[in-house]
């Protein structure tokens, strides 16, 4: 099996790639200008933005891992133009060169509405108001519409590595003033390899997935993990489920955390 994986050099993708590889997989990953891949990793430059590298790119492949994506911009239409444009991009090239290959994409859980009376489920509303959920959404649909073996995994917040990204944390969300009590649900990068490799088995073929871990986690308890300050707050909780999502449908098809917990994160020094 040979996989194309988008992507490869980012916070997701570079850690991916690493466990893949050791999983025995043969992996090629699609790398702009100026950038290397991982070692046992073959190299193919191209861009999901430039349609014309992506049919060599796609030649013998039997999936493709479509990780490629802008969040942290204030240009709204950059975000568009890479989630949206870019995954169409890599769908029409797919059709074209590989129509049998599995097509599994990276999304967001912050495609669900607020309000949900409960951690969030794949068959819950999905409508999302800021730029870069709105775009994963379109790129959703996208792939859903495109006829090929598709499937979608919508990642809860994404830590461990050494990462950065839970240490950040406590500050973003202080200075969207989400409260303390608030309980997110996470998933360990060694996890987004747990859910990568069921995909590509087919475990998740033509479905969404929640993918996240075992026990949300409050922000104030994050905050004290990576020794950050919170400010606390005993005033009652408006929207208790914002930041949950519900991993049943992932469970019945074999997903099961490695890391389900940040706390046992925190304890293998894998943060």
């Amino acid at each position: 099996m040979t996989i194309l994986i988008t992507g490869g050099t980012g916070l997701v993708g570079s850690r991916l790639l690493p466990r893949l590889v050791e999983a025995g997989l043969d992996c090629r990953a699609l790398i702009r200008t100026g950038k290397d891949a991982p070692a046992g990793v073959t190299r193919v430059e191209g861009d999901i933005l430039d349609r014309d590298s992506l049919a060599s790119a796609m030649e013998g492949v039997s999936a493709i891992v479509h990780l490629a994506a802008v969040l942290r911009t204030p240009d709204p239409d950059e975000i568009r133009r890479v989630n949206v444009e870019g995954t169409r991009n890599l769908i029409d090239a797919t059709r074209t060169h590989a129509p049998d290959a599995r097509f599994i994409m990276a999304s967001t859980g912050l495609v669900y509405q607020h309000g949900i009376g409960h951690p969030a489920r794949e068959s819950d509303p999905a409508e999302a108001d800021r730029p870069y959920p709105v775009s994963k959404l379109q790129a959703e649909t996208e792939l859903r519409e495109s006829g090929l073996n598709w499937s979608i995994l919508r990642l809860a917040f994404v830590y461990g590595d050494e990462d950065g990204h839970l240490q950040s944390a406590p500050g973003l969300l202080g200075d969207w003033n989400w409260h303390p009590a608030l309980r997110m649900t996470l998933i360990h990068h060694r996890d987004i390899a747990t859910a990568v490799e069921l995909a590509l088995a087919g475990a998740f073929d033509g479905h969404i997935a929640n993918i996240g871990d075992e026990s949300p986690t409050s922000i104030y308890e994050i905050a004290q993990i990576v020794g950050a300050p919170y400010e606390p707050s005993s005033e009652p909780l408006t929207n208790p489920w914002m930041g949950q999502m519900d991993i049943t449908f992932a469970r019945g098809r074999g997903f099961q955390p490695k890391i389900p917990t940040v706390y046992q994160a925190a304890r293998e020094r894998v943060l």
